[in-house]
């Protein structure tokens, strides 16, 4: 009933930790990219992309909205936006500080959303796996206790048909002694025994 534990490699451990970092790095340098060129000072791409990030607020907004809100939707949406929003302005500007500190903020901004969904999926997977060992307990201690119990249902036959088969025997000794008088113990007060049953 025990699992094997299988021990994780490092890069499946670490690769979540530097997605957010990996994501918005990516952002910059793409824009950068586009930014050499011909996006440097161009209003057409600042509007596009102005146009595209409030589009995408506007859809987590949405998404996000009342009792039926779906939180995954909302927040692949407002991660877009501020990508979107990054990316026009890490392409519009002529310098890096701009770029470097918006790529900052964004970085500690997924981080921080990131953080709170580790929470959450660390506080899960330990309730599940305290429940699943609540379980296996529950069953190993069933299966210990009907094991038990079939052992000593087994143990109680056992005594029962050898002492029945003991009676048996003693009542077949009794019965095959000379000079034995059934009659004889009903007069002193045992149990009349059966007559055995005529020879033919």
């Amino acid at each position: 009933m025990n699992e094997p534990i299988v021990a994780r490699h490092w890069l499946a451990i670490a690769a979540p930790k530097a997605a957010p970092a990996l994501a918005t790095s990516t952002v910059l340098v793409l824009a950068r990219i586009w930014n050499a060129n011909g996006a440097e000072h161009s209003v057409g791409n600042a509007a596009l992309m102005t146009v595209l990030a409030t589009g995408a607020a506007a859809a987590g907004a949405f998404a996000s909205a009342g009792r039926a809100g779906d939180s995954v939707i909302a927040g692949t949406a407002f991660a877009a936006s501020g990508g979107l929003a990054l990316a026009g302005v890490a392409a519009y500007a002529d310098g890096l500080s701009l770029p470097l500190l918006l790529w900052a903020l964004a970085t500690a901004i997924a981080y921080g959303l990131a953080t709170r969904y580790w929470r959450t999926d660390r506080r899960d997977r330990v309730a599940y796996e305290r429940q699943a060992s609540e379980r296996r307990e529950e069953h190993a201690h069933i299966e210990r206790v009907e094991t038990i119990r079939g052992r000593t249902q087994i143990e109680v036959a056992r005594e029962g048909a050898a002492y029945a088969e003991a009676l048996a025997q003693a009542i077949t000794a009794r019965a095959a002694l000379p000079g034995f008088d059934p009659a004889a113990l009903t007069q002193a007060g045992l149990p009349e025994l059966p007559n055995p049953a005529p020879k033919h």
